[in-house]
């Protein structure tokens, strides 16, 4: 019911966008979260966004280099990540949860029941 793409190898500086295909069963009333995983550590928040998409939250790392966004009339989350570093590799992966707040936004990876396949991102010279 998720899926997640655009992934990719991209040099260090450069610019990908993420994309998270929501099936319309669950897009409407959700919140939605990017996560992602690098090898041999654990799952980390990347950015989430709200069900109106009024209220955002980036992690510390990503902060003014990546932007959470979403098209309700296209059901798709879109994370456009630029200026990347090596440190940024890793699979990356949208969930959704349920909600009837359209401003709350989730942070943590335990309340969300729905995800998405993941979608590896490479950044290397």
């Amino acid at each position: 019911q998720l899926q997640a793409s655009g992934g990719g190898l991209v040099q260090p500086g450069g610019s990908l966008r993420l994309s998270c295909a929501v099936s319309g069963s669950i897009f409407s009333g959700n919140a939605v979260g990017w996560f992602r995983q690098a090898p041999g550590k654990e799952r980390e928040i990347v950015a989430a966004i709200s069900w109106s998409g009024g209220r955002t939250y980036y992690a510390d790392s990503v902060k003014g280099r990546f932007t959470v966004s979403r098209d309700n009339a296209k059901n798709t989350v879109y994370l456009q990540m630029n200026s990347l570093k090596p440190e940024d590799t890793a699979v990356f992966y949208c969930a959704a949860e349920p909600t009837i707040s359209r401003y709350y936004v989730y942070t943590d990876g335990n309340e969300y029941d729905y995800w998405g396949q993941g979608t590896q991102v490479t950044v290397s010279s």
